[in-house]
């Protein structure tokens, strides 16, 4: 069978791709498990060589998520699966709607018309955010069944994905699943466009020893999930039978929430226990970014994925020595 990955050059992609090639084999569209013997990775840029890691079944596809013609071209079997992580993130659609709507929206549509158009039933597994929550009537604790009423125009484009994949589901076009993601850690290499990157450079310039610019104030509390068990989680989700899901297909991927006072915390005790003397935090309040940040859940729950059999993190400690050992 073949598998394609949107977004698959970036943080989450990559290490998917990599857990697919380990792995070696996913349930088909007619309920089998099957070797799997193409995986495509389709990113707005691709680098001159393949990421470690991966080999001969993954190709790297250079194009756009709004253009039908290269979505066309690569859901092009019957016996295929789509992990959709290709998205414009939080602050980059706060500052381009147009952009976030193209891509976010326009792109997930030619994904499910064009798994619409194959004659079987494709799984697909869609990338969501705790973004999808916000407002004045926001609980503390959020759910799978939590209204969503996002704050920003990436929670509305990620509410607008869940529904669709949803009635697609519903009519039989398509087997999807929504895996919702918690803010993901410890991103190796440069900051991106998303508000909560602050999150993995809390963790990954100290410990470089780079300082670190901290938009947002200590008290914050957000949900946070390892990349290595988010990636488990969304292989686990494709997994599942469609009947054990019912008719929402969205899911709370498990996660543990901790302040940031509790993130700069953990990178000074795991860096001295490493040996690592790290750079400095430095408070400078972007108002905007803390604007966003303010705006989402403080804390997941997830009952519903850990019956089902998702992976949560030990620890945050684990998640950062995970970083240190894999990058560092």
């Amino acid at each position: 069978m073949k598998v394609v990955i949107t977004g698959g050059l970036g943080f989450a992609g990559i290490n998917l791709a990599r857990e697919l090639v380990s792995l070696g084999a996913l349930t088909d569209p007619s309920g089998n498990k099957s070797e799997i013997d193409c995986i495509q990775l389709l990113d707005v840029a691709v680098p001159d060589e393949l990421p470690g890691g991966l080999d001969g079944r993954v190709e790297m596809v250079a194009g756009d998520v709004s253009d039908r013609a290269v979505i066309d071209g690569l859901i092009d079997r019957d016996d295929i699966s789509v992990f959709h992580l290709a998205s414009v993130v939080s602050a980059g659609g706060e500052k381009d709607f147009d952009l976030a709507l193209r891509i976010n929206m326009d792109g997930g549509r030619n994904i499910l018309e064009a798994l619409r158009a194959r004659k079987s039933v494709p799984r697909l597994v869609f990338a969501s955010s705790v973004a999808i929550f916000g407002g004045d009537n926001m609980p503390d604790v959020v759910a799978d069944t939590t209204k969503a009423t996002p704050q920003t125009t990436y929670g509305m484009t990620k509410v607008v994905g869940e529904l669709m994949i949803n009635d697609y589901t519903r009519k039989g076009f398509i087997d999807g699943r929504t895996a919702r993601l918690p803010t993901l850690l410890v991103r190796p290499g440069k900051p991106n466009a998303a508000a909560s990157s602050f999150v993995s450079g809390v963790f990954r310039e100290p410990l470089s020893g780079v300082e670190c610019i901290l938009p947002v104030g200590l008290d914050i509390r957000m949900p946070l999930l390892g990349c290595l068990n988010a990636v488990k989680g969304m292989v686990r989700l494709h997994e599942v039978a469609g009947g054990e899901l019912g008719t929402d297909r969205a899911i709370n991927l498990p996660s543990r929430s901790y302040t940031v006072k509790e993130m700069v915390e953990t990178m000074k005790r795991v860096a001295a226990a490493n040996g690592i003397t790290p750079g400095a935090v430095v408070e400078e309040t972007n108002p905007d970014i803390e604007a966003i940040v303010r705006s989402w859940a403080t804390e997941m729950n997830s009952s519903r994925a850990l019956e089902l059999g998702l992976p949560l993190d030990e620890s945050l400690d684990q998640v950062v020595q995970e970083f240190i050992d894999s990058y560092l």
